[in-house]
């Protein structure tokens, strides 16, 4: 996991996460020592169960209370719910979540330790969890896609140990969903955790006919409608929950409650509408998950199946879940005027004299706070709040992370526009039919709406107004260069133009640093792809300026005139020689480079990064070497610096290249 919550403040509580947790640096964790009084200390026994020494109160909820315990029999941390007998409710419901996790074992599931009772309370005890809850981690930007799909992967494989053992959630959302601070190894990337409302297949039910538990904006229309909650309904929830993990948005919730409950049961838009970048079988797999109908959804195996195998494509880059394009421009300038007042139902509130803090945590008496995230009490509604004092995000709210693929497409159309603008300029001796800055700016609004296809059109446009200007040679040699750009990168349209970077730091001496940028993409082959393409282009430009700007045009090319208004020339001797062993081999070296660059300079401290990248560098600059040997590099030195030096600025501004 790249998100982590701050290693100054203390865990989540095992469960129930929905309640809240009062942060504490961690060594204040001992059990004989707490920076914060216990509140009603008097009238609780230091020791339950004989053998957990209560240390401090957690948070509390409509279904008991929840407390730091150490275990002295074991020398542990533990979570200790606290629920009072004389409520029989409550006290049945304490007894439900007790065989309902006795049943379960699993690394995805937060563990009960022990069940039990004295004169006034029943007591649940299970494992503390140092992490965050899966909404923070989202509200924070933490998240990349490839850790909602690992998350998504561990909630799956839980969900199917629960279902298999006839145990419905009924209440799967973020705030139910602790991430680990530091995963074990073997262990789950996240822990589904408050079963207290939980339901045994053919056991008895445990509320009033009629009653509806869970959170509206994660509940199955079955489920809405009081028909019960079933494996498809959990199964629903999570399909929601990746929703909003990869799109930024739950399609679900609405301004207030009542527009979220007239929203249960719309059939929703397919998530690609919002992240055309992510794999189709994916895209089809969550949304079949959130059908409408429960026949149509499947099994958590199958969507546990999809993630797993779109990750190898996913982003491991943390960054914003942006809207694409016209859309997302507009969302981007009313979503300050459009921000939901969050649903009111289906939250637990402070106490009096108890502020919640924001991310989820409880501030210290007197702190100015918003109140909580994705909190629920079944049988209590919310006290009414002002119009917008929390932000949830919705269908007309600015998307989690807001305007980075905007900015993408932005960056796209100007390289795309300089790119066109330049090529008319300098490939050809006659005058082009249109001006080369207006025609980059053309090129440059398309490529902006429409990254995929104004490009193509825009490339191809260039390969036949070359060949119909007296340059068939050129046009010849440049198609390959620009036919392999999608072939190579398809689904990063808005980084097409980046391989032009490499040749424009080759006129510098630097076409090394050029693998410090494309290592900034998304996805591995992603990266590796755009590496390959840098090489490319400058072998191609090489040629096509008759410059050495890395290692050289080939020796042996035929004159520069000659073969650029010919054919066959360009056929015979130019094509074969610009793609030779030498030219895969530094294609070889750069897509290596810039593949393995997320991996070494990770971004989180800054002398191990500055380590790092500097044996990154070094071994770019060794690569480069070998595959051009015997001619020895231009800027070879110079141009690893660079690079290392891009590395870090680039890494430590965590702003990938690419949708």
């Amino acid at each position: 996991m790249q998100g982590k919550a701050n290693p100054e403040h203390d865990m989540a509580i095992g469960w129930p996460a929905s309640l809240q947790v009062r942060r504490q640096p961690r060594d204040s964790f001992h059990p004989h020592r707490t920076a914060h009084p216990v509140h009603h200390a008097q009238t609780l026994p230091s020791l339950v169960l004989d053998r957990y020494r209560l240390v401090r109160r957690l948070g509390s909820g409509g279904f008991g209370t929840v407390w730091l315990a150490h275990d002295e029999r074991l020398d542990r941390p533990v979570a200790v719910k606290r629920v009072l007998t004389a409520d029989a409710e409550q006290a049945e419901r304490a007894r439900r979540e007790a065989l309902v996790a006795a049943r379960l074992s699993h690394p995805g599931i937060v563990a009960l330790y022990e069940a039990g009772a004295d004169d006034t309370a029943c007591y649940l005890v299970s494992e503390l969890v140092r992490g965050e809850t899966l909404g923070v981690l989202e509200a924070e930007g933490a998240l990349s896609d490839l850790d909602v799909a690992s998350i998504g992967v561990s909630l799956a494989d839980a969900l199917a140990h629960a279902h298999a053992r006839g145990v419905v959630h009924r209440d799967v959302k973020p705030g139910n969903v602790i991430v680990p601070e530091a995963r074990e190894e073997g262990g789950a990337a996240a822990k589904l955790t408050d079963f207290g409302i939980a339901r045994v297949v053919g056991d008895d039910a445990l509320t009033r006919t009629g009653d509806v538990l869970g959170t509206l904006a994660y509940m199955a229309p079955e489920q809405a409608e009081g028909r019960g909650a079933t494996a498809a309904s959990d199964l629903y929830a999570l399909g929601l929950v990746l929703y909003e993990g990869l799109a930024g948005v739950n399609p679900v919730r609405g301004a207030t409650p009542a527009e979220t409950a007239r929203r249960i049961g719309d059939r929703l838009p397919p998530v690609g509408r919002y992240r055309r970048d992510l794999p189709r079988g994916l895209c089809a797999a969550i949304d079949a998950a959130v059908a409408v109908d429960p026949r149509r959804r499947g099994m958590p195996a199958g969507l546990r199946d999809a993630l797993a195998a779109a990750s190898p494509a996913l982003s491991d880059e943390p960054g914003v879940v942006g809207e694409a394009g016209v859309t997302g421009l507009t969302r981007l300038l009313v979503g300050g005027r459009h921000a939901a007042a969050p649903p009111s139902a289906g939250r637990v509130w402070p106490e009096p004299g108890e502020a919640a803090a924001p991310g989820g945590g409880w501030a210290e008496r007197g702190e100015a706070a918003a109140p909580p995230r994705e909190w629920r009490h079944a049988d209590e509604p919310a006290p009414e709040r002002p119009w917008g004092a929390e932000h949830d995000a919705h269908p007309f709210a600015p998307a989690r992370r807001p305007g980075t693929r905007l900015a993408a497409r932005l960056a796209a159309g100007a390289g795309a526009g300089a790119l066109a603008a330049a090529a008319l300029a300098g490939l050809a001796p006659s005058t082009p039919p249109v001006a080369p800055a207006a025609a980059g700016a053309a090129v440059a609004g398309a490529v902006a709406l429409l990254p995929g296809l104004a490009w193509l059109a825009a490339a191809a446009a260039l390969v036949v107004w070359l060949a119909a200007a007296g340059r068939p040679g050129t046009a010849l040699v440049l198609a390959p260069a620009l036919a392999l750009v999608p072939v190579l990168v398809p689904r990063g349209r808005a980084a097409w133009s980046l391989p032009a970077a490499a040749p424009v730091l080759g006129l510098a001496g630097l076409a090394g640093g050029y693998c410090a940028l494309a290592g900034q993409a998304r996805t591995l082959p992603r990266r590796a792809g755009l590496g390959a393409l840098g090489a490319l282009w400058l072998v191609v430009a090489e040629a096509l300026l008759d410059r050495r700007l890395l290692g050289g045009a080939p020796a042996g090319l035929p004159d520069a005139e000659r073969w650029q208004h010919h054919v066959r020339p360009a056929v015979d001797d130019v094509l074969p020689a610009l793609l030779d062993a030498r030219t895969l081999a530094l294609a070889g070296a750069f897509a290596v480079a810039a593949a393995l660059l997320p991996w070494l300079v990770r971004g989180h401290r800054a002398a191990p990064d500055a380590v790092a990248a500097t044996a990154w560098a070094a071994g770019l600059a060794a690569a480069t070497q070998a595959a051009l040997a015997p001619t020895e590099p231009r800027g070879l030195v110079a141009g690893a610096i660079v690079a290392g030096a891009l590395a870090l600025v680039l890494r430590a501004a965590r702003r990938p290249i690419g949708v």
